[in-house]
């Protein structure tokens, strides 16, 4: 893990993020690094983009899925 240390945090800002620390019953640190998280997670786009670039990776999947699920719902046998 990395530490980060932030410097001239207005004070408006601070005592916003003691108050949602405290209304969640979590440490300064935990909210903050909740906060931190939430501001740089992938954007719709970049996630579609992630998920193009698995299924061109992977190819056209083949057979017929729903003929597999019938063929395993109607399977008699307990364990195969």
């Amino acid at each position: 893990m990395v530490d980060i240390l932030v410097r001239n945090v207005d004070e408006d800002t601070a005592r916003r993020l003691k108050d949602k620390a405290k209304a969640e019953g979590s440490s300064l640190s935990d909210t903050a690094r909740e906060v931190l998280k939430a501001a740089v997670k992938p954007s719709k786009a970049e996630a579609w983009a992630a998920a193009d670039a698995f299924r061109k990776k992977i190819g056209p999947i083949k057979g017929d899925s729903v003929k597999d699920i019938r063929e395993d719902r109607d399977n008699k046998e307990r364990y195969r």
